[in-house]
Parts: structure tokens; sequence; C-alpha cells
């Protein structure tokens, strides 16, 4: 299987050893036991058929893996993958300099799939439909029209926001994945695994209390393990115990749930600014300096899901449970009556 990667830039340190301790077969895979079976049904009838597999979307929020089970996909499947991002493809050569490489049963992994621009991805239509396009070489009003015929590929797109893609995008995929957040037994074996690739002595209490405060996220416990493995070094005898873990990860300003200093702050500013809300996003980012996507992409999808925020028709509100785990009192009435949805 080869890899290419398309208007990337050159892997940094952290990306490399991401990319050491992922997984690369079905196999070797942990978690998501309905989206796994689903996958393995479509792969083994793709390869009975001996025909490319059906386009696909996979949609959660960062670091659950969607990028991981293209390549996973690509090594089942014996095939090339080309990788690329909405934001690189800003025209429609861009997507042709991909589109003229790609031979039969190729994929193409497009990451952050939802930042297409509108020309890019009308131009895609008749790509992943027909396998065809109409390309114009030269600008202008005496440019001509080529038709390209194109082999069957298999294109996979990843996004963290489902909802922004245009329903034609969308209902050109024969197959949705959607990724959810790992209890912490999967991500014990994740960081169990991790640490044997990385020859790290880890006592089991150690990894349980580190896949609790990694937010059901591999790439988080994955991450942690690294700056725990350091402090473990430096302050320790190079094992990771529970007591190691817990140090390593007060000084990282990680709690008992895995909020971190911009999880805490985004609720903060929720409660004392505007009193626990509703708020809406653009008033939230600007009170924290930080941008809108940050918070939607990196902090929203994890306290939503703890249910420490709701989101509502006027905007963010806080709920009980974070009071409590901030350890502040709640207003007796959060919110205002019929205001959060159903």
């Amino acid at each position: 299987m080869a890899i290419d990667r398309v208007f990337s830039q050159p892997v940094p340190d952290e990306d490399g050893f991401m990319l050491s301790l992922r997984p690369r077969s079905l196999d070797e895979y942990v978690g998501q036991p309905a989206l796994r079976e689903q996958l393995l049904i479509s792969l083994e009838a793709a390869r009975q058929r001996r025909e490319p597999l059906d386009h696909l979307l996979l949609d959660g929020p960062p670091g659950l893996g969607k990028t991981t089970l293209a390549h996973i996909i690509a090594h089942e499947m014996k095939a090339t993958i080309r990788v690329t991002s909405g934001p690189a493809v800003a025209r429609q050569g861009d997507v042709m300099a991909l589109l003229t490489q790609m031979e039969t049963g190729d994929i193409l992994f497009i990451d952050e799939i939802h930042r297409l621009s509108p020309v890019v991805e009308e131009f895609l239509y008749p790509a992943i439909e027909d396998f065809r396009v109409d390309f114009t070489p030269e600008s202008g009003i005496g440019g001509r029209t080529v038709n390209f015929s194109l082999p069957r590929f298999t294109l996979i797109g990843a996004t963290t926001r489902a909802g922004m893609l245009s329903a034609p995008l969308r209902g050109r995929f024969g197959q949705v994945l959607h990724l959810r957040y790992y209890p912490a037994e999967e991500l014990v074996v994740i960081a169990e695994r991790s640490a044997a690739r990385l020859r790290v002595t880890a006592e089991g209490e150690a990894l349980q209390r580190l896949a609790q405060r990694s937010r059901g996220t591999p790439r988080i416990v994955n991450r942690l393990l690294r700056r725990v493995r350091d402090y473990a070094q430096v302050r320790g005898d190079g094992r990771l115990t529970a007591p190691i873990v817990d140090a390593a990860l007060d000084i990282l300003q990680i709690d008992a749930l895995g909020l971190d200093v911009l999880d805490r702050e985004y609720l903060h500013v929720l409660i004392r600014h505007y009193d626990g809300g509703p708020a809406g996003i653009e008033a939230i980012a600007a009170a924290m300096g930080h941008e809108r996507d940050t918070l939607e992409d990196v902090v929203e999808p994890f306290l939503l899901q703890r249910n420490f925020v709701v989101r509502t028709p006027r905007g963010r509100v806080v709920r009980p449970d974070a009071y409590a785990h901030l350890g502040i009192a709640a207003p007796a009435a959060p919110g205002a009556p019929g205001l959060f949805e159903s």
C-alpha cells in the first residue's frame, strides 16, 4: 500500500509519535464495535465483488480516529491513499491535480471536508457520482472545457461538523459512520498497547487513571501517556504508577474528569460573564480571546457529552453538573422556563 501526502506540511514530532501508535488493521483497532462491524461487512463485500469500496463519510469529534480508519481501510483494500484537507483544495485545479493521479480502487481522503468551498464541492459531484469531470484548463471567455473520465475510486470524507455539509454532498456518500467517545475500559486497552510499544512499564491503576482523564479520546490518551512518561523519567524511576500519573496530570492542570484549562475557562466565562447563560458562541469566544472554531471543535463536544453545557435556541447554558464539578453554587433556577431543547 502506498501513501501520498498531498498539500501537507512535513510531519512534526508529535504527529510522528501518534503515527507510530496508530493501528494498521481492523484486527488491531479497538472500540467502536457497531462501526467496526459495519465496516467489516462493507470491506468484505467489496473484496468479494472485486470492486472499490463505496464512498464513505466519517463523522465525529476530533481525536477519535477518523484519519486512522481511512488508513486502515486503505490497508484492508490494499489500495493507495492520497490525503488532503478541505482548506487545501481551494480551486478546481487543486482537485484535478489529485484526481488525475487516481487509479482504479485508489482512495482519496479529504479531512475537514465540511470546509470545501462551494465551487470545489460542485466540481466534485460528477467525479464521485459518475466518475467524470468537466474541466476548463484555461480561464477566460475562450477557455475550452475538456471532459475527463476517471477510474472508479473511493472518496473518504472526515468531518467534525456533519451539520455543515450540504445535503447534495452528504447524499453522495454511500455510507455514513459516526464515531463516538470511548469508554474508559477501551482507552485502558489503547494505553496499554501504546505503553508496550513505547517500552514503558505501567501499572493497571495508572492506566485506569490516565484513561479516566482522557476525555474519551484515543488521541488524548496517547498524548498524555507521552507527557506522563516524561514525568516518570525525570521525577521517578521510569515506571508509571497511580501517584505518578496524578502528579503529572496535576502539573498539566487536567482535572479528574479530563477538563483542562480551556474547558474550565469556557465554563467560568459563561458563569461569571453571562450568569450561566444563555450566551452566543461569538460572545463567549470574544470574552475568552479564542477563535469560535476552537471552541466548537475542541471544547464544546466533550462538555456537551458530559452534560455540562447545553445548546439552546438562545445560546449556550451551563448545566447543574458543571456547577457541581467546579464547586460553584448553582442558581436556584438556571436558565429560563422552556429554554432547553427537548
